[in-house]
């Protein structure tokens, strides 16, 4: 199975943000001959502060990604927190996000699945990679017709995350493809206040360990400038660093 790529800015900050890492991530999947889904969030509703930026909303957001779509002919992703939103962002993207903290909700994930959009269900910070076959039951009892599952790691004490790369071929036991978040799993929840810090110098690493436990996909947020984006910069790569790291997987 080759891997697929996802891609893209935390959250929607403008049109100029997308057309700028939608532009590369076109020029990247021609250069590869791979797929790149084209990642942005219409809304964080789960950030750290209430006072935190969250994004366009869904209608507005949903129509920018349209315009990516249209103008970068790339295929989208993009996560919902409410059942309501299924409907909506399904008649846009090709792929729903579950949210880790809300991969267990089963109004969440019967809609999603209702939608016949592939469905990516983050594993929870306090699950395992075997507990992890119970969300996929869900969607697949609820018609879901392609589930993916997303390793990002799980809490270990405060402020960190550690990754079991055993997770990978255990969730590859129930999904039908497993990707690597390489991005989120260097996050430090909530380690700089009021915001999530991270580690973004161990992406590359994460990737390549990801490789060689058998991901068959990866997961990387990027920004042109990550030390002044709206949400996830300290974990999230340089846009100019994306190419060397997607080639790096494919050698």
């Amino acid at each position: 199975m080759d891997p697929i790529f996802i891609t893209g800015p935390c959250v929607i900050e403008s049109a100029e943000l997308l057309d700028t890492i939608a532009a590369e991530i076109k020029r990247l999947s021609d250069l590869t001959g791979r797929t790149f889904y084209f990642k942005a969030s219409f809304d964080k509703a789960n950030r750290t502060s209430i006072h935190s930026f969250r994004g366009p909303g869904l209608e507005r957001g949903l129509q920018m990604l349209a315009d990516v779509r249209e103008k970068y002919h790339l295929p989208l992703l993009t996560d919902i927190h409410e059942s309501w939103q299924a409907k909506a962002a399904g008649e846009v993207v090709d792929v729903l996000q579950i949210p880790a903290f809300l991969c267990r909700q089963t109004d969440l994930l019967v809609e999603a699945a209702r939608t016949g959009r592939t469905v990516n269900i983050k594993k929870a910070q306090f699950l395992s990679g075997e507990d992890m076959r119970y969300p996929v039951e869900k969607c697949r009892e609820a018609g879901a017709k392609e589930v993916w599952l997303t390793e990002r790691g799980n809490s270990f004490g405060y402020n960190n995350l550690v990754v079991d790369f055993r997770n990978l071929p255990a969730m590859s036991q129930y999904a039908d493809r497993v990707v690597m978040d390489c991005t989120h799993s260097v996050q430090r929840p909530g380690g700089a206040g009021g915001k999530t810090g991270g580690d973004r110098q161990y992406v590359p690493m994460m990737a390549l360990a990801a490789k060689a436990f058998g991901a068959q996909g990866y997961f990387f947020e990027t920004h042109p400038d990550p030390d002044h984006a709206l949400s996830d910069g300290p974990n999230m790569l340089y846009l100019k660093d994306l190419e060397g790291v997607v080639k790096s997987l494919l050698d």
